[in-house]
């Protein structure tokens, strides 16, 4: 089953490359950076505190809500493709979430910490219970049950969030003129679609991680 996730993670991720690989090659009209378009699409919609800067990773994009800043890859930042500004206005898309206080994003943020600890505890608690006996292993379903909740309600929640900022960029960048119909709009989009396909392969991992590990409590719990 492990495997079974493992693949789904690598296979998501792999399209994900090749269709952005692709989407690299479609040169826009505008000639705009990832960098310009997101300058653009925020100063359109009145947002003037976040700060646009270049990250490391490569598709290590992100918005970070609580800094109020817009992180863009190198390649992102710089190019001027279709996938390097489709992947900048789906952050200015969480921005502009941020903005109208979208309740699935502010949920997200909430359930953060939270997060983070529960993927953290689960496993020392179900390592501990089954390598070393040293919590018992009615405990150890009750609490792998809570952190695994807790987790799967964190990838729920985090679709719509995903999908909204994506369908917010392919209005906005059509809206501003930054792309244009026919193929430019198609690789925008083939991206974006794909990088939508990564959360829900996330989520089916973690489900299927979570029925892995509390099978081996429930058959510890029966012998």
């Amino acid at each position: 089953m492990l495997g079974a996730t493992a693949l789904l993670s690598f296979g998501a991720m792999a399209y994900l490359k090749s269709v952005y690989a692709k989407a690299s090659q479609v040169a826009i009209a505008s000639g705009l950076t990832g960098a310009q378009a997101a300058a653009r699409i925020l100063q359109w919609a009145g947002i003037g505190d976040v700060e646009i800067v270049q990250g490391e990773s490569f598709l290590g994009d992100h918005y970070d809500p609580l800094n109020k800043k817009l992180v863009l890859s190198p390649e992102n930042y710089a190019g001027s493709s279709a996938a390097n500004v489709g992947v900048a206005a789906h952050e200015c898309g969480h921005a502009l979430q941020h903005q109208k206080h979208y309740a699935p994003l502010q949920i997200r943020m909430s359930a953060v910490y939270a997060t983070n600890f529960a993927s953290s505890a689960v496993f020392y608690v179900i390592f501990a219970s089954l390598t070393f006996g040293l919590i018992g292993t009615h405990l150890a379903l009750l609490i792998a049950a809570v952190c695994f909740s807790i987790m799967i309600f964190f990838q729920l929640i985090t679709l719509p969030v995903e999908f909204d900022a994506s369908a917010r960029a392919k209005v906005v960048l059509q809206q501003l003129g930054i792309i244009r119909p026919g193929g430019e709009a198609d690789a925008v989009n083939s991206t974006l679609n794909a990088a939508g396909l990564t959360y829900v392969a996330a989520l089916i991992g973690t489900i299927l991680t979570a029925a892995y590990w509390i099978m081996l409590l429930l058959g510890r719990s029966r012998n």
